[in-house]
């Protein structure tokens, strides 16, 4: 039996911790997806509950050293994946990378490359038309511009009302649907981010957050990087010296807080997930939407969306791993044979034995 959902996505306030923002999306939206046990066809939304969608690493392009951007301008980028992330009453992501035309770069450059990102100030638009509600800023490339970067993407994301967190100027938003309250913050290991591996930080985001919503999201941008990194580590990691944070204690600590659902990218490949405290967990997202400078080749270019479905106190009900593979140049495209989807569930399998979670070989996710 086909299900569907209506997600009634109208937006009665906007705000980010600095101060209330304009709405991005005023309309409703209508569209169709396989959920299992949800809501049968035709059948008006549960308001019992929220559809909330995930992704890892956003980085459209840039245009530094050189311009490397998407076909028609990036308009196509998210072609694929907007259905599923405007249906969703909230969509998040990780932005890995400036928005600005201008300012000078942080980053050496060698042989005419840069690990400097510098996508353009118009393609903030593709984010707010793909859907997405939050972005984390909190990753080793929001100071790649300097202060001119951070300034000028924040800027832009506040013109069309996308919430952000993760610098010490934006310790998290919060935006309300339909009378309920979501929350928003994030984490990272660099010293001009909140940092994950400092505890009392972690502390006081949540609760201040906590205090100022009904359901919290909380997102991290750590672990070492590549794909022999997929696997989930016990204890610390290291990556070029840095301490890139024990994230199962991480997790579980930001659930023991308060949080209701925890996100994180950083490995630039997909990790297990978890149901921690009856609370959901997704340990790497891996690269959602990166075409240009930022291995995609193999398991690196495995783009998953995660939806969730949430009880109306954050606890977990469904959820689905919706399988993407990159394109290079193109941004994320279905993957028809689910690798992504049974690679996330063969990782659950391996890497958190005792998951009270399945995962089957179509993505979806069950108790």
């Amino acid at each position: 039996m086909m299900f569907s959902f209506l997600a009634a996505a109208v937006l009665s306030a906007s705000s980010h911790a600095a101060g209330p923002c304009p709405l991005h999306r005023a309309d409703s939206v209508r569209i169709s997806v396989a959920w299992p046990e949800l809501i049968a066809d035709d059948a008006m939304p549960d308001r019992n509950g929220y559809t909330v969608a995930l992704v890892g690493d956003i980085m459209m392009g840039t245009t530094f050293p050189t311009e490397r951007l998407p076909e028609h301008d990036g308009a196509a980028l998210f072609e694929s994946v907007g259905n599923l992330l405007r249906e969703a009453d909230i969509a998040a992501g990780n932005l890995e990378g400036v928005l600005c035309d201008g300012g000078e770069s942080t980053k050496k450059v060698v042989e005419g490359r840069s690990y400097a990102f510098r996508m353009p100030e118009r393609y903030v638009e593709w984010l707010a038309d793909a859907g997405f509600d939050f972005l984390s800023i909190a990753n080793n490339h929001s100071r790649d511009f300097g202060m001119y970067g951070i300034d000028r993407t924040e800027s832009l994301l506040d013109s069309v009302s996308i919430g952000y967190a993760g610098l010490p100027d934006c310790r998290f938003s919060v935006r309300n649907i339909d009378g309920t309250d979501f929350g928003f913050c994030a984490f990272g290991h660099n010293s001009h981010t909140l940092k994950h591996t400092d505890k009392s930080c972690v502390e006081d985001v949540i609760k201040s957050v906590r205090d100022s919503c009904d359901i919290l999201i909380v997102s991290f941008h750590g672990g070492a990087e590549g794909a022999a990194m997929s696997h989930l580590p016990y204890g610390e990691e290291t990556y070029l010296g840095e301490n890139r944070g024990n994230l199962r204690e991480l997790a579980r600590l930001c659930i023991d807080l308060g949080a209701d659902i925890v996100f994180g990218h950083g490995p630039h490949v997909t990790r297990a997930v978890e149901l921690y405290s009856d609370r959901f967990i997704a340990y790497s997202l891996g690269n959602f939407c990166t075409p240009y400078g930022i291995n995609i080749s193999g398991i690196n270019g495995y783009a998953p969306v995660l939806c969730l479905r949430i009880a109306r106190d954050g606890s977990f009900l469904s959820g689905k791993i919706h399988s993407f593979i990159q394109v290079p140049g193109s941004g994320p495209r279905p993957d028809l044979s689910c690798i992504v989807a049974r690679h996330i569930a063969a990782l659950t399998s391996e890497d958190i034995p005792d998951s009270c979670l399945t995962v089957d070989g179509e993505g979806n996710i069950r108790r």
